[in-house]
């Protein structure tokens, strides 16, 4: 089984290039980040026609995930589903899961946080707390769960360009890395960094100053999963050929495989 994630930055406007990855990687499941469009409005037709059924959770030009199966899917639900529907959390499309067969994937997309003394840092924050209180609400550690999507936070020194510059600034702040240690201690592995140790692997590049071609990013794109997900795991990597196409995402795709 193929798993994806990736951060399409508008759906609409990436359709061509999400019909050419699927095209030529042919993954089981793909997971999407920043859509930015309400369902309705959601291309379903070209994507149904790749053989891909489509769960969405969208809004209007901002935010917005996405599960692409092959497989049909079940148990959906969208936001933090233990607060209410008129949470300030779940004000914005930021997560939605699904289960197909016995795996159980979320597609998330973190909040920015934009800098350290604003709101949308204690958002943030405040985001990745009650997303660890989600899981030990509804899950368990030895089930089978993925949990990918746009984290918007470096986990350490070897996922930006510049960690000496860049100090305790957003996205590799103490702060944020705290709190996703702490929702990685659910119980949950990083599957990028369970195969590859390197530094100077990206998932996304700044569009300005021609960063991507300068090899100048941060590793901002994951993929978690709990311990049964990777006893069956047989890789996980980040494909940086979309970053090259014309008009692209400023993130590019992670993907894992599974046996079975």
């Amino acid at each position: 089984m193929k798993i994806a994630t990736w951060n399409v930055n508008s759906v609409r406007s990436r359709m061509e290039h999400l019909q050419k990855w699927l095209g030529y990687f042919s993954p089981d499941l793909v997971c999407l980040q920043e859509t930015k469009v309400v369902d309705e409005d959601f291309p379903r037709e070209p994507l149904e026609e790749l053989g891909y059924h489509c769960t969405v959770a969208g809004q209007k030009s901002y935010n917005g995930v996405a599960i692409l199966s092959r497989e049909p899917v079940s148990d959906v639900t969208v936001g933090l589903a233990h607060l209410g529907d008129d949470h300030v959390l779940n004000s914005q499309k930021r997560l939605i899961a699904a289960t197909v067969g016995d795996l159980r994937i979320i597609s998330a997309y973190f909040p920015n946080g934009e800098a350290l003394d604003s709101d949308k840092f204690k958002f943030k924050l405040q985001f990745l707390q009650e997303l660890r209180t989600y899981f030990n609400h509804f899950h368990k550690a030895d089930e089978k769960i993925i949990l990918c999507g746009d984290f918007n936070i470096c986990p350490d020194s070897r996922d930006l360009y510049n960690p000496e510059e860049r100090g305790d600034n957003i996205f590799a702040s103490p702060q944020e890395r705290e709190a996703l240690e702490h929702l990685r201690a659910f119980g949950f592995t990083d599957l990028f960094r369970h195969y590859h140790d390197e530094a100077e692997r990206y998932s996304w590049w700044d569009y300005r100053g021609g960063m991507f071609w300068k090899g100048l990013g941060m590793r901002l794109d994951h993929i978690w999963a709990t311990g049964p997900v990777v006893a069956s795991a047989t890789g996980c990597d980040i494909d940086e050929r979309p970053r090259r196409w014309k008009k692209p995402s400023d993130h590019t795709v992670c993907w894992a495989e599974l046996k079975g």
